[in-house]
């Protein structure tokens, strides 16, 4: 796993760099038929980090957000965002990463998150814990619900009823809520304790698969709305410290979430 590891981070860090050098260029934005927008240096970006995966790994599978995917019958699977958080990015607001997890036989096995603005490397790998520019990392300590920070970032124009309940009834448990626009930030800061829940509902694969390894390796837990553990075919999750897990399941229990999204998903 160390050799995956290593290549996930030279990719991730090769791209960062790339974007970095590029964020006070001239951007050219499209419209994608999800209504989320992407540049050109999205589809560069992943171009680097698809390049670095398949000179070493030629038999791994890849999915990418940009449409650079590969299947093999290999049980290894590498999911990129060469840019999540897209929008800030356009916009100049610094809360943007490359985010690449690994998969295998469906398992998070490893994640790296690279924050260009910041230069903050996160990885980590299953069984060996979450570090940050090499140091370890763990989510917080805290068993109060009313002493944490919740992450919704969900968009609430679509769906809006059943995320604006979740909303307000959080809202009235916790002690205060932030919205980041990056799953990468939201879930890098709650593997290091810096937040406490997250509820998503419409990350895809690439948005969350690195950020679960960090999480899950930093002691937190990430599962879908019914409690299974989460895997990157899920859709929606709740993500915390641990601590408080069951308590946010509890309180989110009677608005009968996973109902909800089934009959979305299915319509």
């Amino acid at each position: 796993m160390k050799n995956i590891v290593d290549i996930g981070i030279k990719a991730a860090r090769e791209a960062g760099e790339y974007l970095s050098k590029n964020s006070g260029k001239e951007k050219n934005v499209s419209i994608k038929s999800d209504k989320s927008l992407v540049t050109d240096f999205d589809s560069q970006a992943e171009k680097i980090i698809v390049d670095i995966i398949r000179s070493e790994f030629p038999t791994h599978s890849i999915m990418a957000e940009e449409g650079n995917n590969t299947s093999f019958s290999n049980d290894y699977l590498w999911i990129i965002d060469p840019i999540d958080g897209t929008h800030n990015f356009i916009r100049s607001i610094p809360l943007y990463g490359v985010s690449i997890g690994v998969v295998h036989q469906n398992k998070f096995v490893a994640g790296i998150i690279y924050m260009p603005t910041d230069n903050e490397l996160y990885f980590s790998e299953k069984g060996n814990g979450a570090f940050k520019n090499d140091t370890p990392i763990k989510v917080s300590n805290k068993t109060e619900i009313n002493e944490c920070t919740l992450s919704f970032d969900s968009c609430l124009r679509k769906n809006s009823e059943l995320k604006t309940d979740v909303l307000k009834t959080l809202a009235m448990k916790v002690f205060n809520i932030r919205m980041f626009g990056a799953s990468t930030t939201l879930l890098t800061y709650l593997a290091e304790g810096k937040i406490d829940i997250s509820v998503e509902f419409d990350d895809k694969p690439w948005d969350f698969a690195a950020g679960a390894s960090l999480v899950t390796e930093a002691g937190g837990r990430i599962t879908d709305f019914d409690g299974n553990d989460a895997t990157y075919k899920t859709k929606g999750y709740i993500c915390s410290n641990g601590c408080i897990h069951n308590d946010v399941m509890r309180i989110l229990h009677p608005i009968r979430i996973s109902n909800s999204l089934k009959k979305r998903y299915e319509s």
